[in-house]
């Protein structure tokens, strides 16, 4: 939607057709839904859908004719007359499948038909996030990235040096009690507690895009952009044969956008591993410079290394000892709870992983989300 003020024709047209449906809209509504659609994601068809729904739809029996008139307006369309407009929405969107409009709201005895539906949805998409991103289809995949950008990641906490007062403290803070007291005149004014402050760890991501990893570097770099948007002080960094830092190329509204950005950041996508020489580069660039000091660090790769060994346990010993944990995202673990390392790399860095976990589904993603507050 390069063509902002065409696109708010298109929204004003789409009002244009709910008034003459009889549906009473003013020039208020429809600034609303523009708003509206512009916070969320314009190329999704179905934020169009419920932004409209939300703005412009103040009766209960509207509801079946905005239903109508969405499905004849964006859907319905015949290719050959269809506006270029639509058209781009629904090729960047890639939810034409997914959008189910209700044809009316549900009668008395509809209720438990309407139910079965939304029970059918809701295990689909359970299927869907058990199911590994190798053997998703791309319509899956698009399906899953809109539901992993609802997952919020919360980076544990630490105590810093600093401290603030607090009534449930539990150092004695002698300096507020005494200008307390002076400005009784001596007598006392209480006691006053200090507690020591807590600060967000920082969070960085390390990511192997090389050509192995192919079947799940992007949807990584997807939940690398989930955290980036959901909490402060996250780095996130690509490597295939060198490090890229791509921290600001995520700086974007939409995921898209800053997934496309980053991949084109990084010069050997798909390409060559050398997962020793990037961490060594790392460390060297950015690590010591304070980085990774304090750091949850999540190297998300297969582990499958051409370089020197040698130089990976030496950036992996660095490592260990500047940051606060390595969490190891390897794909290829799956659900085996029993998983020993098989490849190279990972038996080389091994000794210094404090926790290896699986990124191969959404369910995974999710768990170490839930998992990550706790990592203290």
């Amino acid at each position: 939607m390069r063509d902002d003020a065409s696109f708010i024709d298109l929204l004003v047209d789409f009002g244009q057709e709910l008034r003459q449906a009889d549906v009473v809209i003013g020039s208020g509504e429809i600034t609303t839904y523009c708003t509206a659609v512009a916070a969320l994601n314009p190329s999704d068809i179905l934020d169009l859908y419920w932004a409209g729904r939300s703005t412009l739809i103040t009766r209960r029996d509207q509801i079946a004719i905005y239903n109508d008139v969405f499905r004849q307006f964006f859907l319905d369309v015949p290719a050959a007359s269809e506006d270029p407009r639509i058209t781009a929405i629904k090729t960047a969107s890639g939810t034409m499948s997914v959008l189910q409009v209700p044809l009316s709201e549900p009668q008395d005895g509809e209720s438990e038909e309407q139910e079965a539906k939304l029970g059918l949805m809701s295990s689909t998409s359970e299927v869907w996030r058990n199911k590994s991103f190798a053997v998703c289809t791309p319509e899956e995949l698009s399906s899953l990235r809109r539901i992993m950008a609802q997952v919020r990641l919360t980076p544990p906490r630490r105590q810093s040096r600093r401290s603030l007062s607090s009534r449930n403290g539990s150092r004695f803070n002698v300096r507020q009690t005494v200008r307390e007291s002076m400005r009784m005149h001596g007598e006392p004014a209480g006691l006053f507690w200090l507690e020591r402050k807590r600060k967000i760890r920082p969070l960085v991501f390390i990511l192997d895009v090389s050509g192995s990893m192919s079947d799940y570097s992007r949807n990584l770099l997807q939940f690398a952009y989930c955290a980036k948007r959901a909490a402060d002080h996250v780095e996130v960094f690509c490597f295939g044969t060198r490090l890229t830092r791509i921290t600001r190329s995520l700086d974007r509204r939409r995921p898209d956008d800053a997934i496309n950005l980053a991949a084109k950041t990084v010069f050997d996508w798909d390409g060559g591993t050398r997962i020793g020489d990037s961490l060594h580069s790392f460390v060297r660039d950015y690590g010591r410079r304070g980085t990774s000091r304090g750091a949850i660090v999540v190297i998300c790769s297969d582990g499958l290394d051409r370089g020197d060994p040698a130089v990976l346990s030496n950036a992996m010993e660095r490592l260990s000892r500047l940051c606060h944990r390595i969490i190891w995202m390897n794909p290829h673990k799956g659900d085996d709870s029993n998983y020993q390392p098989n490849s190279l790399g990972m038996m080389v860095a091994a000794p210094h992983i404090d926790l290896i976990v699986s990124g191969h589904n959404l369910r995974s993603l999710e768990e170490f989300a839930a998992m990550l507050p706790e990592l203290r």
